[in-house]
């Protein structure tokens, strides 16, 4: 089945290819405007026009809870949560994309996003679109989806709650380069920004799947919401991946009425008692981005890629060089930052290597 799935990627003649090399030329003598900011938290940009993002989390973390916040806050163009949401005229409308409940159970969570807004839950809003696509296959998913997108006018916001049904194989290859494929065509030819919402596996933190390593390696952002461990009622959210400055990390839990209520001034942990501890390592914040590419330039000047070990020993050997002290203990925090700023990458289980062209 996935194999007729596939046979709808189809090549390009050389003519057509020479068109799209033209139009896809820079060049020094002309302007490119910045991606418009639609989502931020704490002051962090974590969705633009033309780009697209994830949450991941294991089961029963409240994933679906949290995106409801973003919705919500992109219908009210303000703040819920910690989500600020500041959408133009033109881009107000949000389509929200279900592959996984029942009709009955989106409507709940639509009527949820609506009361979270502020807004009448008992008729239709038109800024927001609702589909549940529970009973299709994954192609049909794609194409209503792909109709959706291109005929909706002033949408703005789309949320694909469930890319794992966009697929039949989650560890395939060409189907997960498809569909990643298909949200950066989307996202730029309408300029809309996309969230997605994926499981992790369940023995570690990596977003399930080969479709998982595709979203890591090409999203914007990547939220991570996953339960606290001291109490199973909190969610906590954090940036696992992001182009755009760090925020702090926030929680929520459900209230009485059934809805994300954020818990100001939380803290997952307690502070032990006794002498302050020594700041954390940040290699973020106590390491300049100059520092970070004159290193990592030397690093990769000697080999293109490493395996994970002889990469650790090459960055502290290099950083060290230039003034910054590393051990073996402070390169996996460094080489988890660097990851997530997508200034190195690993694709496929690969080795890692070097991304010159890095956001910092």
């Amino acid at each position: 089945m996935a194999m007729d799935y596939m046979k709808e990627i189809k090549d390009i003649s050389a003519e057509e290819a020479v068109i799209l090399w033209q139009a896809s030329r820079l060049s020094l003598s002309k302007s490119y405007e910045k991606a418009p900011e639609i989502l931020k938290v704490h002051g962090s940009v974590i969705g633009t026009l033309g780009n697209f993002s994830a949450s991941i989390g294991k089961a029963k973390s409240k994933k679906t809870f949290n995106v409801s916040a973003i919705v919500a806050a992109a219908l009210k163009n303000g703040t819920v949560l910690r989500y600020v949401a500041e959408l133009s005229d033109g881009k107000r409308k949000v389509l929200y994309v279900d592959t996984e409940q029942s009709p009955y159970h989106c409507l709940k969570v639509m009527k949820r996003i609506l009361r979270m807004a502020g807004l009448p839950d008992d008729r239709d809003n038109e800024n927001l679109e609702f589909l549940a696509l529970r009973k299709y296959t994954p192609e049909q998913r794609i194409k209503i989806v792909e109709q959706a997108i291109y005929n909706t006018p002033d949408i703005g916001l789309v949320i694909i709650d469930g890319i794992r049904d966009m697929v039949y194989d989650i560890n395939s290859p060409g189907e997960s380069t498809r569909i990643i494929s298909k949200l950066m065509q989307w996202t730029d030819d309408r300029q809309i920004h996309i969230h997605t919402i994926l499981h992790q596996n369940k023995g570690d933190e990596n977003a399930r799947g080969h479709i998982g390593t595709e979203l890591n390696n090409k999203a914007e952002t990547v939220l991570l919401v996953e339960k606290d461990k001291s109490n199973g009622d909190i969610s906590n959210v954090s940036a696992m991946h992001i182009r755009a400055m760090d925020f702090e990390p926030f929680a929520f839990r459900i209230n009485d009425s059934a809805l994300p209520e954020l818990i100001d001034g939380y803290k997952s942990e307690a502070k032990k008692p006794g002498r302050p501890e020594e700041e954390k390592f940040d290699p973020y914040r106590h390491i300049t981005e100059q520092q970070h590419r004159i290193a990592l330039e030397a690093v990769f000047g000697l080999k293109e890629e490493y395996g994970y070990k002889e990469l650790e020993d090459a960055l502290i050997k290099s950083y060290t060089s230039i003034g910054v002290k590393l051990n073996h203990q402070k390169a996996v925090p460094l080489i988890t930052m660097l990851r997530n700023k997508r200034m190195i990458v690993q694709e496929n289980g690969r080795k890692y290597t070097f991304m010159p062209d890095f956001h910092y």
